[in-house]
């Protein structure tokens, strides 16, 4: 699979449903580590204990305030700190990593080395609306693509410039 062949864009896999998919600069174990170790997770999602075995409790700490600078400040709907617990469903290092959310969806990690780079599939899924889906398809999408500046060494786009943004696109493309 190319970088040509995927959309940035996530896209409906059934009712309450998204995926996403990115190519990033491998080995696959590193890119793992940034899924799942809770230091490097932090600098493009959020921090947090992680216990890598089904049935281990995941709690993701979202500290909105450090995502980036002053000069992009977080909206007031997002201030703060929030925390996501969860419990691992999944885990097969270094290829797939699925654990629940605190709305009863699922989140799911598929890693796939393709030559000198890994092929990351996010898919989740048994989200309760429309709204949710909307806001979930915004907020993967900047935060993949904070990865994808993570890893390959680039600096990333101010995050809640791109997420307002990304916010309105979704709700243009996802149907009513």
């Amino acid at each position: 699979m190319t970088a040509q062949e995927l959309s940035d864009y996530g896209t409906l896999t059934e009712p309450g449903a998204v995926r996403l998919e990115r190519l990033l600069p491998g080995p696959i174990e590193r890119v793992w580590r940034y899924i799942t170790d809770a230091e490097l997770r932090r600098t493009w999602l959020a921090a947090g204990d992680m216990e890598l075995h089904e049935g281990g409790h995941v709690e993701l700490v979202f500290r909105n305030s450090e995502m980036t600078g002053p000069d992009d400040p977080a909206p007031e709907k997002y201030a703060g700190e929030h925390r996501e617990p969860g419990t691992v469903l999944a885990c097969d290092p270094p290829n797939l990593l699925s654990f629940t959310w605190s709305d009863g969806s699922v989140v799911t990690f598929t890693l796939t080395p393709t030559s000198d780079r890994v092929h990351l599939e996010l898919t989740h899924r048994k989200l309760p609306d429309r709204s949710a889906v909307l806001g979930v398809s915004g907020g993967w999408h900047a935060h993949l693509d904070r990865l994808v500046a993570q890893v390959s060494g680039r600096t990333p786009e101010p995050f809640w410039t791109q997420l307002t943004r990304l916010e309105a696109e979704y709700a243009a493309r996802i149907p009513e």
